[in-house]
């Protein structure tokens, strides 16, 4: 493959992102939503969808987290050099902020996609000898600080975004903004044409804007005092004008792309449904979320595809023929990949995993929604559930956002019942989750995972990772998996689809009897797992995919 040089810089789409998560040598992300942008970034080069990425160095990454013997989560600044990466560009811009000219440099990193297409990725960068301490340290930490670096972030996201753009000399065909972070380039925007009257103006930037939200909860939105705003932003903005697009009592940057957005799209059906319910009036639709599968399928599963379905790089729909894969290939790449996975984690910690035991993942951010206590409400059932077969083993992972006190506390607890069940159930915490474990476990474990609350869970795709790895889904009915679960033939659910957000008991009792059902057919009746396994990656896989989210994003929103 020969890399295509970048030369057409016009009629590209901006796509802004707060992280974008390339690699776990490039720390810029902290989860779903980074690497997402990252997944999504990297179809747009495989299908030469002409695009550019913008976000924030995170210079010092989000954290590193390590995990104490008692489970306490400490962290550290992350060390990386992000000219092992990526290349520092010489041009400059400056964005207001405090009445001062804040200076932003830039970096570059060329996603290459399968044709040698390249998708330039632009990293703003505030750590420069003009600006201040303070100013200095802006593009440090991803979602670090307070209200007011959050703020500081965001002026350099998005106006700072799109006047280093300009001056890269890209022209952009539309502006789509991967949550409300990136908000304030609508103004900026808005500013380019003063030439006109002020709706006219509006209607132009409209039709140039996007917007994708991921949070189904309310206190997810970024929300900023205006007497902050004023502080920071006076003398740029006109304040009535936001107050009118972008809330009366406060900044809601949610709202802000919404006013400003020809297009707006939740991340699933279910998803679209609830953010319609949180906004009313605005139409909401939803372009579900899919993973990158040439990222995410395992060295093992890559071969496997190689051997029987040519091409799946270039068309991930060519998984639909799946089915027709030998259940023992299918079985012994599953092994293979499962046996890495075990290695690894043994090398890691004294948990004695086995290759031969049902093993579960569970890996997401730590933080109560995600309820990853739930398969533990009743450790005498489940003490009783792993004495079937060659038994059962959990392998977690997950850091907790620095200042969710309750999300380490669940590290905790889960050290607690560690040690508690260890005679009974092995398990095992693998600290430090970036994309690099993801993969060792969304391609090694047995059984994937997911209890959130309703309907918190947005999208939720490390089940799609999984499944792309023949690795089956054990999920409450939200997000992604109301779309992607039959129930026997793809995977199994967690309480049904009216099973309310309150009824955790009912959510107990289904995770325990189904649990044992899967535990059965696991040990005793493999043809019917593997069978489930080559379903689950012919129906599932050929649709929760980044190519096919791509498509639907160029037909719904990138065309004019």
């Amino acid at each position: 493959m020969i890399d295509k040089p970048l030369e057409d810089k016009k009629n590209r789409v901006a796509y802004f992102s707060m992280e974008i998560g390339l690699d776990e040598k490039i720390p810029t992300y902290c989860g779903g939503l980074g690497v997402l942008a990252a997944d999504t970034l990297k179809s747009c080069a495989d299908l030469e969808v002409p695009s550019a990425g913008v976000t924030l160095l995170s210079e010092k990454g989000f954290f590193k987290q390590t995990i104490d013997l008692e489970g306490n989560q400490i962290e550290e600044d992350v060390e990386w050099n992000p000219r092992e990466h990526m290349t520092k560009l010489e041009n400059n811009v400056t964005v207001p902020i405090e009445g001062k000219k804040v200076y932003v440099t830039a970096w570059q990193h060329n996603i290459a996609g399968i044709t040698g297409y390249q998708i330039p990725v632009i990293f703003l960068d505030t750590n420069l000898p003009k600006n201040d301490e303070e100013n200095r340290k802006i593009t440090w930490h991803l979602y670090g600080g307070d209200n007011e670096y959050r703020l500081r972030q965001e002026i350099v996201l998005g106006i700072g975004g799109v006047r280093m753009l300009k001056e890269l000399g890209y022209r952009m065909r539309k502006y789509h903004m991967n949550e409300g972070h990136s908000s304030l380039l609508a103004l900026e925007l808005l500013k380019r044409r003063k030439d006109v009257e002020e709706s006219v103006r509006i209607k132009k930037v409209r039709e140039k804007c996007i917007f994708t939200t991921h949070t189904p909860i309310p206190s997810g939105h970024d929300r900023f005092q205006y007497s902050l705003v004023e502080k920071l932003l006076g003398g740029y903005i006109d304040l009535n004008l936001i107050k009118r697009y972008g809330g009366k009592e406060h900044l809601n940057m949610t709202l802000l792309g919404f006013n400003f957005s020809e297009y707006i799209n939740g991340v699933a059906k279910k998803h679209g449904e609830v953010s319609r319910s949180m906004f009313p009036g605005y139409t909401i639709n939803a372009i579900t979320n899919g993973i990158h599968p040439p990222t995410w399928v395992g060295e093992e599963f890559s071969r496997l595809y190689d051997r029987h379905i040519t091409d799946w790089r270039r068309d991930p729909f060519l998984f639909r023929y799946a089915v027709g894969v030998p259940d023992d290939e299918v079985w012994n790449a599953h092994m293979k990949e499962k046996k890495k996975l075990i290695d690894y984690v043994n090398s890691k910690e004294d948990s004695g995993l086995k290759y031969e035991t049902l093993t579960i993942g569970f890996a997401r951010r730590m933080t109560e929604y995600k309820r990853p206590m739930l398969v533990f409400s009743d450790t005498r059932r489940l003490r009783k559930i792993a004495r079937k077969g060659n038994g059962l083993q959990i392998v977690f992972s997950g850091k907790a956002h620095p200042k969710d006190f309750r999300g380490k506390e669940l590290i905790k607890e889960i050290y607690s019942r560690k040690e508690e069940l260890k005679k009974d159930i092995r398990i095992a915490y693998i600290e430090d989750y970036d994309i690099g474990i993801s993969k060792r476990l969304v391609s090694g474990v047995d059984l994937w995972l997911n209890t959130p609350e309703k309907p918190k869970e947005a999208s939720g795709t490390s089940g799609m990772k999984a499944t792309l790895n023949g690795v089956l889904n054990f999920s409450v009915l939200d997000g992604w998996w109301i779309e992607g679960c039959i129930e026997g033939i793809t995977g199994w659910s967690i309480g049904g689809k009216e099973t309310g957000e309150d009824d955790r008991s009912r959510y107990v009792e289904d995770l325990y009897s189904k649990l044992e059902d899967i535990m059965e057919v696991f040990y005793y009746d493999m043809g019917t797992w593997t069978k489930m396994m080559k379903n689950s990656i012919s129906l599932n896989g050929s649709f929760f995919n980044s190519h096919r989210m791509i498509q639907q994003y160029v037909v719904n929103a990138y065309l004019d």
